[in-house]
């Protein structure tokens, strides 16, 4: 893949560093999955940076790399927790290069795979666990979003901090419901829509809030030591 070749030494140094980070965190939890086998640890919120610093394709190579690692070490690390980075890690580095098209595309083809799964697909068995998740997708397709987008060129640290918030809520919102998608095809997950229903848009908002703020003093001392340029270039 072209990509791939136009990688320096630096940039795959860089990968690997976030990957093993990315395994580190994963032993960390912060929630537990309602109803489920796992804990949702705190490499949830490395997984959004991840995109955001090394682009959509490197950086979903880093959370791949670091989700199959975690998942042959760490039991409370699931196959759920490994869809859901690499898909946040996408969409987090779509939106960074202003993709935002792509990025919309692949939120509304989860987000319909999801609701409609064969008999455990909440369209047919309970709606409403949908909401926030369309809201996210509102959201993606919204000025809102492409104002944080065009915010990461930006020097004051209030929209930088918006386009963090934002931009990580609509990753890992992606994240999850690629999540639940696995979910679904280990388990009957229609017990625990009602629950989940009012516990993962409080999950996710403090995931992208966190994001945020680690994401906004890390972007800043990468982009000084002239590490931050992955993504720019590879969109080239």
């Amino acid at each position: 893949m072209p990509v791939f070749k136009k990688l320096r030494a630096k940039e795959v140094a860089l990968a690997a560093c976030f990957a093993a980070l990315y395994v580190v965190l994963s032993f960390v939890p912060m929630f537990h999955l309602l109803g489920a086998f796992q804990s949702i640890t705190v490499a949830a919120i490395m997984v959004p940076l991840i995109g955001l610093m090394l682009g959509a394709y490197i950086g979903a190579l880093s959370a791949l790399l670091g989700g199959i690692i975690s998942l042959s070490l760490n039991t409370s690390f699931s196959p759920m927790s490994l869809a859901a980075g690499v898909v946040c890690t996408v969409c987090a580095g779509l939106l960074y290069t202003n993709r935002r098209t792509l990025c919309a595309l692949t939120y509304m083809i989860l987000l319909l795979v999801f609701g409609s799964y064969p008999s455990y697909g909440p369209v047919w068995s309970f709606p409403q666990v949908m909401w926030f998740h369309i809201a996210g997708l509102l959201i993606l397709i919204s000025p809102l979003q492409s104002a944080a987008s065009n915010s990461f060129k930006s020097n004051k640290a209030t929209r930088l901090l918006l386009a963090f918030f934002v931009t990580s809520l609509t990753s890992t919102l992606a994240g999850q419901i690629a999540g639940n998608i696995v979910f679904e095809t280990l388990l009957d997950p229609r017990a625990i829509w009602p629950v989940l229903t009012f516990v993962y848009p409080f999950e996710r908002t403090i995931i992208a809030l966190i994001a945020a703020f680690i994401g906004v003093p890390l972007f800043e001392a990468l982009k000084t030591a002239n590490l931050i340029n992955v993504a720019q270039r590879l969109k080239k």
